[in-house]
């Protein structure tokens, strides 16, 4: 579908995108970021589709000529779906006659393909557009892919919003630092001379939302960025606006913004507004894998930046927030405009917008799609397999009772040990799909191979697993992932580390695609050939470690953590952990070769050596000398670099206390190093009684579901209870619901919100809950135990 474009020729980068009726016809529209600023492009005549089966061709039609739909054409097509059948296009003018066709045909049990594709993510697919266009006005607007990497820099503005309980608006802080600083804050309240010259003085709430949608067309930024922007600040902001009837145009062509509710959470919102994006840095942030054991916005900017909000107390932020804006506005103001500008560092620190753009031009997903690996993979996929002869199947095509198992997780080897070396496969499940050429319209060309061929063991096609075969010519995700990986090679080689990270991102999510029933090319056997295939990997890798006379003691997924002994130099596990690294390389790559006759793409990387390193056994288990015990998954410790590391273990747990961390992390510290321990633990038992560590008793743990589905009543409902209760009793709302945290304590008188708690702590709680398992985890491994050495301080109480 290229399209011959005419002089002159213009682009721009994607930053909107909609489609919808306008009178008998389809109108996409497309607004683009230009190196002349922002244009709107507007397209007409195309026509929405999906596909028919042939042989239900003809019962089609008749039925939408009997509910008066309008067909624009259908006609026969060199397309098939996965079933080898062929297929006719349905073509509608207008969205109101694709829908009502798709939904009266789906009741009279006749297929549609592909009847979920929205006709403007189609027109941009099928001429493998993501975001970077051509384009030539004539009398007809035509987009083509760009021909040329586009250097689009767009600008962003900061929103954060101040207001009451009930949600009247206080100010509203608005920072940009593109070419040049923007500080402004809107204040509702009577000018202050020695105020901040950023404050613009409003009378009133309305006059506050008509100066915002001013300062916005001022301003004219593309892209808004926030921290729960989209539903809070301006789900707000639209309230506002809807109580004193002010259009909310913040759009390029001042159109107000369109809403959408997520199907599968109806308390999240989606925000539309021409020629403009609204990023939420919380959201992005988790898209770019980020972790934080909390997402405000004060402790992300503590954590990456080292700065705080402008607050005395976070925690009771509300009520100084009011208290300002009654009686100190200029510290209100500061408060608001430092939460947009920490939004901003924070941007810029984790480079979320070159993430985002650059996401949006490897994969087509739209600048401000939250995840969208589906999405992603379906852009990609659709337009090369279309012109290979096939339709894409539909949700549930897939289905079967074949399961396919997650990663491989090997039992380890409890212990604490000398000179652990772990060697990593890069990009494993991209890997195995790059050499074994796995691919949705591979199985379907393998499976066919194979069956025309009586003679399978000429190898016409690769063997899989589950009876699946897939073609060895006729595939495309192998090469969609060498492309993304040359790219990432070249990110790598230029220090780009956000487009690194995108495409990382995207080549390792397409093994959950295949592996997801809410993917159209759904197919155990698909995602079963991945990972089947990664479990005879890390079997066949230790085996042949083996062989070399050293000790795997773990694996997980990609990774194989191998003990080569007590007594070698650092030097010495680098320079083996090199040839360990080579030995395994050389044997896949003649494996492969002599096995299936493919070239190998699998490597594996020595990573990490530890000096030292413990594993755990499974907790609770008995200790016993000459009896193999039986080790944890995903939970260790160890020494790398001089610095320690924990995985899954209670220091990087959210839901363990502060105190059990800091203990943990010095009595691992002092047995690494083989210190005496006897007088740390007794010390801080000694000092928890004394009630030195108060502070750090506080479990921290979010509501996960509404309180009224826990059949059982953990700790930290139960102090939600108590706490809701307290508030209604004070006659104020209750607090703890659904996604909200609760802070508590463990008290003699049983779990209480740390907010309202007025009883004496159990500290023999903490000991034994705490402090005694954490120790009992590694010291057995240097033959003592928590009770002999901390015997006498517990005999006391």
């Amino acid at each position: 579908m290229q399209t011959t474009l005419l002089q002159p020729i213009k682009s721009g980068f994607l930053l909107s995108r909609q489609v919808q009726d306008n009178g008998n016809r389809l109108q996409i529209t497309l607004w683009l970021k230009t190196s002349e600023g922002a244009k709107k492009l507007v397209i007409h005549n195309e026509l929405a589709l999906f596909f028919v089966e042939q042989t239900q061709v003809n019962a089609a039609t008749q039925l939408l000529q009997q509910q008066g739909i309008t067909l624009v054409k259908q006609q026969a097509l060199s397309l098939k779906t996965f079933g080898q059948k062929p297929v006719h296009g349905f073509y509608f003018s207008t969205l109101a006659q694709f829908y009502r066709a798709r939904d009266c045909l789906k009741s009279k049990q006749i297929k549609c393909y592909e009847d979920d594709i929205r006709p403007d993510d189609r027109y941009l697919m099928e001429r493998f557009i993501t975001a970077d266009i051509d384009f030539v006005e004539d009398q007809q607007v035509k987009c083509r892919k760009s021909s040329q990497e586009l250097a689009i820099q767009l600008s962003m503005l900061s929103l954060d919003i101040e207001c009451s309980m009930t949600g009247e608006l206080y100010s509203i802080g608005l920072y940009a630092n593109n070419e040049c600083e923007i500080k402004r804050v809107l204040m509702i309240g009577e000018p202050q001379a020695d105020a901040e010259p950023y404050i613009i003085w409003l009378d009133n709430e309305k006059q506050l939302l008509i100066e915002l949608i001013n300062q916005i067309a001022t301003i004219d930024a593309d892209i808004f960025i926030g921290w729960n922007v989209i539903n809070f600040d301006f789900r707000l902001l639209q309230k506002r606006m809807d109580i004193h009837q002010v259009k909310f145009a913040v759009g390029r062509d001042a159109s107000a913004p369109r809403w959408r509710t997520n199907s599968n959470n109806s308390e999240q919102q989606f925000i539309e507004i021409a020629g403009r994006v609204v990023l939420d840095g919380i959201d992005l942030l988790k898209t770019a894998t980020y972790s934080f054991p909390s997402f405000s916005l004060d402790n992300v900017a503590k954590t990456l930046l080292g700065l705080s909000k402008k607050v005395v107390d976070v925690d009771n932020r509300v009520a100084e927030i009011t208290t300002n804006f009654l009686h100190n506005k200029p510290a209100l103001a500061a408060y608001n405009l430092e939460d947009c500008r920490l939004v901003w560092l924070i941007f810029e620190k984790t480079q979320l917008l070159e993430f985002a753009q650059l996401r949006a031009q490897l994969t087509g997903l739209a600048i401000d799609r939250i995840g969208g690996s589906v999405a992603a993979f379906t852009n990609l996929y659709l337009p090369k397999l279309h012109r290979n002869g096939y339709v894409a199947p539909n949700m549930g095509d897939g289905q079967s009772t074949l399961v396919s198992p997650g990663g491989f997780v090997m039992d380890s080897v409890p212990g604490l040990y000398n000179n652990v070396l772990v060697l990593d496969f890069k990009s494993l499940y991209p890997s195995i799909i790059r050499t074994f050429k796995i691919d949705p319209m591979g199985l379907i060309e393998g499976m066919q191979q194979v069956a025309d061929d009586s003679n399978t063991e000429m190898q016409s096609a690769i063997k899989g697993f589950d009876g699946a075969y897939f073609s060895r010519d006729k595939h495309f995700l192998p090469d969609i992932i060498t492309s993304l990986w040359l790219e990432r090679d070249k990110a790598k080689l230029q220090k780009n580390a956000a487009l690194s990270q995108a495409i990382k991102i995207i080549m390792n999510s397409f093994y959950g695609v295949l592996g997801s029933t809410g993917c159209r090319f759904f197919d155990p056997r698909l995602s079963g050939a991945i990972t089947k295939r990664s479990h005879e990997i890390l079997k066949t890798t230790t085996a042949w470690i083996e062989t070399k006379g050293y000790q795997v003691i773990y694996g997980d997924t990609d990774s194989i953590f191998v003990h080569v002994g007590n007594e070698q130099s650092a030097i010495q596990c680098m320079t083996l952990g090199k040839e360990l690294q080579d030995f395994i390389n050389k044997k896949w790559q003649r494996y492969i070769a002599d096995e299936f006759h493919l070239s190998c793409e699998l490597e594996i990387e020595f990573e990490t050596h530890f000096t030292k390193f413990f594993m755990p056994a499974i907790r609770g288990q008995e200790m016993i000398k000459g009896q193999k015990n039986i080790g944890t998954k995903k939970r260790y410790a160890g020494i790398v670099n001089g610095k320690l590391l924990f995985k899954g273990l209670e220091t990087v747990r959210s839901d363990w206390t502060e105190l059990s961390k800091n203990f943990q992390q010095e009595l691992y510290r002092l047995i690494f190093s083989e210190q005496p321990i006897e007088d740390y633990i007794n010390c801080i038992i000694n000092e928890l009684r004394a009630g030195l560590h108060d502070s750090k008793l506080v479990y921290k743990k979010k509501i996960r579901r509404k309180l009224t589905d826990y059949v059982n009543t953990p700790p930290h409902i139960k102090a939600a209870i108590i706490a809701n209760n307290k508030l209604i009793n004070k006659g104020k709302k209750p607090e703890y619901q659904h996604r909200k945290t609760i802070l508590y304590v463990m008290t003699l008188e049983g779990v209480q919100p740390l907010a309202f708690n007025e009883h004496t702590l159990d500290y023999d709680f903490y000991i034994e809950k705490q402090l005694k398992p954490i120790a009992n985890d590694i010291l057995p491994f240097i033959a003592k135990d928590f009770e002999s050495i901390a015997g006498k301080q517990l005999g006391l109480f």
